[in-house]
């Protein structure tokens, strides 16, 4: 059975500066890639943050920093997964990108906007899942908020995700409900969760870190502080596969009562 390097890449956006994101991004890359890491997950937005007021003129840096994560994948030899604004037509979407050294092979657009943070007030919600075949691997993407629906990790589990990359901005006051729902995604779908949350401060908002990688049965492999890290785990998928014999779950559901996700 195979295994994975995985990483989980944690630091302050610093809100509308893309260039000054670029440069932390492409360091922390080059750290987990000296350590082995063959995947990395970088924060939600992490190019400029939710900085609203510039987000259509910093939609349009984008893919000059896509550019940027191929040349650094190729480079690398890293699969790397985190989102970005995309600018389509008058609309952005909140988009994750899975570059697979260098290549991208899919890209998600957010399915839930949190309207609590009026991101439905300037982001288009997107209307597909994703599970991206790469050369480590199925990985299934979700965002941040999506965190909360768990029919969509249940048909991204479905659909043969072995890893869930999750780029979140995920703030202070509810540290415990992404700590829970993290390891209840991982426990019910018996699957690898690799999740990269910002740190910081933000205007009026204050980011506690905490990402994590954790087991298919639920075990906290890392989990960071709240200041700028890269958390590096190995993934051991002989261990999902072992899970899922001994409590077989997707076999046992009971979709002519309840239906498929």
């Amino acid at each position: 059975m195979k295994q994975l390097t995985a990483a989980a890449i944690q630091f302050n956006i610093a809100l509308g500066y893309i260039d000054a994101n670029l440069d932390k991004a492409t360091a922390a890359l080059r750290r987990v890639a000296d350590q082995g890491a063959q995947l990395a997950v970088l924060p939600e937005m992490w190019s400029s943050g939710y900085d609203y007021r510039n987000l259509a003129e910093l939609a349009l840096e984008t893919p000059r920093v896509l550019e940027r994560m191929q040349e650094l994948g190729r480079e690398l030899g890293l699969v790397t997964v985190g989102s970005l604004p995309e600018p389509e037509g008058d609309k952005i979407y909140n988009t994750a990108y899975v570059i697979d050294k260098g290549e991208i092979v899919g890209s998600y657009r957010k399915l839930h906007l949190f309207s609590t943070m009026s991101e439905d007030r300037y982001l288009s919600a997107g209307d597909q899942v994703l599970v991206a075949e790469t050369s480590i691997g199925r990985l299934g993407t979700v965002i941040c908020y999506d965190l909360r629906f768990p029919e969509l990790f249940r048909k991204l589990a479905l659909a043969g995700a072995e890893v869930i990359c999750i780029p979140a901005e995920w703030p202070k006051p509810r540290m415990e409900h992404w700590k829970t729902l993290l390891r209840a995604r991982a426990i019910e779908n018996q699957l690898f969760v690799v999740a990269a949350n910002c740190c910081g401060v933000q205007g009026r908002l204050d980011f506690f870190g905490l990402s994590q990688i954790i087991s298919p049965l639920g075990n906290v492999l890392q989990m960071a502080a709240e200041e700028d890290t890269e958390l590096v785990a190995p993934l051991d998928f002989n261990e999902m596969v072992k899970y899922r014999e001994q409590i077989n779950i997707l076999a046992d559901r009971r979709d002519d009562i309840y239906g498929t996700p």
